[in-house]
């Protein structure tokens, strides 16, 4: 196992050490963990359509149905 050394704020570190308590294990263990989460996600290609993944977004803002092809709420657009 490498060993890296690094600098972070305190405020960082009582939280990592909150957690390690928490958790009854080491910072070294909380920070591996939290990086390993953190490379799985950069690294995971996203899945499904942009309908899938943003379904959640889907109908939750108000206003008319035909905003994107309807001339009359194009009117004035890029002027």
């Amino acid at each position: 196992m490498k060993t890296l050394s690094l600098k972070l704020p305190d405020e960082v570190d009582a939280r990592i050490s909150a957690i390690a308590k928490r958790q009854q294990s080491s910072k070294s263990e909380v920070v591996r963990n939290a990086l390993d989460a953190y490379l799985v996600q950069e690294t995971t290609p996203l899945k499904g359509s942009v309908l899938e993944l943003a379904g959640d977004l889907v109908g939750s803002l108000e206003g008319p149905a035909d905003l994107s092809h309807h001339d009359e709420h194009m009117r004035g657009y890029g002027e």
